[in-house]
């Protein structure tokens, strides 16, 4: 599955330039998980994407923990965004 990376870095980013803001990463991260879900759906035993489908999710859960800590309001407006769970 092909990800649109330019059209999430264009809808989350903070000014023009923007690509590797908390935000950016968050929702980039989001939309890889998603994909490697539906992936695992089809292929049940592809422990390799299993493997990296725990790390991408590790990693965002790092990202929106430091994101909490320094900007609360921004991290709710992306969760509510991103209609992720925590």
């Amino acid at each position: 599955m092909k990800i649109d990376k330019a059209a999430i870095k264009n809808e989350f980013q903070r000014h023009e330039r923007d690509t590797g803001s908390s935000e950016v990463q968050i929702a980039i991260l989001t939309s890889e998980i998603k994909a490697l879900t539906e992936h695992l759906k089809a292929n049940k035993k592809d422990t390799s994407s299993r493997y990296g489908l725990l790390r991408k999710v590790q990693n965002r859960r790092n990202l929106l923990d430091y994101l909490k800590r320094e900007d609360e309001a921004k991290y709710a407006e992306l969760i509510k965004k991103l209609g992720i769970r925590r």
